[in-house]
């Protein structure tokens, strides 16, 4: 089973920022549009940003200006750096990878809390 292991949620006050990782087989990696998604309680997940294999990049309005993904190829890892945090941008975030062969594939979710 494919593994899309995530990682840097945590707790912080409106205004903060955190970055999030995400680590995926390069088999995945390597063929996939990477991005990352969140599901606030009581909501459905919504898409945040994206990022294909030529490094276009794609963003959700609520976190344009915020938010920036990016990726190493070398090592296979996503990240999402958050600035600017807000308590509505509480969720538990999701990384996803997409593949050439129109597979999807996610991560177990990491918990972002934005309250004083």
């Amino acid at each position: 089973q494919v593994q899309l292991v995530e990682s840097g949620g945590n707790l912080v006050q409106p205004g903060g920022s955190l970055r999030l990782s995400c680590a995926a087989p390069d088999s995945i990696f390597s063929t996939s549009t990477m991005g990352w998604y969140r599901q606030a309680p009581g909501k459905q997940r919504e898409f945040v940003a994206n990022i294909i294999l030529s490094g276009g990049r794609n963003y959700a309005d609520s976190v344009k200006g915020r938010f920036t993904i990016s990726r190493d190829n070398a090592q296979n890892t996503v990240y999402l750096q958050m600035n600017s945090l807000k308590p509505e941008d509480t969720a538990v975030y999701y990384c996803n990878a997409y593949t050439k062969q129109r597979r999807d594939y996610w991560g177990q979710g990491t918990q972002v809390t934005v309250s004083s």
